[in-house]
């Protein structure tokens, strides 16, 4: 973890952290969505591509992604001279698409109904001999996912604020999360999905790993649809004892609307959702409380009816 952070900070300023009082307790916000990418995910991804000798930079990488992970590996890939090939969903937003093409990857598309990414990557980097970079389910991307801890935690600090005592953070396959519990061990662990898509929250419950059920609602969190997590992510989470909560779609658009009216801060509905379980009182508030806003890649005509109040 210390040195994901110490490759992250050669490249990156620190994401800023922006403070608000909350009944009466300062909460700490990561803001994530002011990376580069406008994700978290850039983190995980240097890490694993510098992680590369030549001759595995040089059959180039594959990755699969609804579109931050995507944008990650693309801005990793381009900036280390190493050719990219994205499995993205048909459905995904178009601005992330738009955004991974423009940093040189090249997008294979698949249908998020019938098809498996995780099936079409594999085979895409066997017969190219590319290395699969997976967008939660490998070593080195929690560790670099992980770095957003070490770095949350000097800057909280630095402000005088208690170090991280609990962690509320956005879960798709559960990476971040798995990162940040690794890198901040003595905090409490509360990841937020969508309802319908909330597997990790009841795998955690159950102690096994539970799938998201056949028919899942429609969500606006692209980015949290993972339908079943890794036995790497749950089993890290699992044993820090980390517990889940789910919000709803209206619950997501009150804390979108939230942090542009108070924080001035573009967030996704995915990235928001952190902020949502807080808003809606299925978190504490308490001394020491970490939020993380892991994502701002909105689609402009959503995220303006979102800001205008539409329900």
């Amino acid at each position: 973890m210390r040195d994901a952070a110490a490759k992250v900070a050669l490249i990156l300023p620190p994401s800023p952290l922006f403070v608000v009082e909350i009944q009466g307790v300062k909460v700490a916000f990561k803001a994530e969505c002011l990376q580069p990418v406008g994700a978290f995910k850039i983190r995980g991804a240097w890490h694993r591509l510098t992680a590369l000798d030549e001759a595995n930079r040089a059959r180039g990488v594959v990755a699969f992604s609804s579109g931050n992970h995507a944008q990650g590996v693309a801005w990793a890939a381009k900036r280390l001279g190493i050719a990219a090939t994205i499995v993205m969903p048909a459905d995904a937003p178009e601005v992330k698409r738009r955004n991974t093409l423009s940093l040189g990857a090249e997008v294979v598309s698949y249908d998020r109904a019938t098809e498996r990414r995780e099936v079409i990557a594999a085979a895409l980097a066997e017969s190219r001999g590319a290395t699969l970079v997976p967008s939660f389910d490998d070593a080195w991307v929690i560790e670099g996912q992980g770095s957003a801890g070490i770095e949350a935690e000097a800057q909280m600090v630095a402000l005088g604020l208690p170090r991280p005592a609990r962690i509320v953070v956005p879960c798709s396959g559960g990476g971040l999360a798995a990162g940040l519990a690794l890198s901040l061990p003595e905090a409490e662990v509360t990841i937020v999905e969508p309802e319908g898509w909330d597997d990790m929250t009841l795998s955690l419950a159950a102690g096994w790993i539970e799938p998201v059920g056949a028919n899942p609602p429609a969500t606006t969190c692209d980015s949290l649809m993972t339908r079943e997590v890794s036995p790497l992510t749950f089993d890290v989470l699992s044993r820090r004892g980390a517990t889940g909560v789910a919000v709803s779609e209206r619950e997501v658009r009150v804390a979108q609307r939230w942090a542009a009216e108070k924080l001035r801060l573009v967030v996704e509905p995915g990235g928001a959702v952190a902020l949502a379980a807080l808003l809606a009182g299925k978190v504490p508030v308490e001394p020491g409380l970490l939020v993380l806003l892991s994502g701002g890649n909105v689609d402009m005509v959503a995220y303006g009816a979102v800001l205008a109040g539409a329900d």
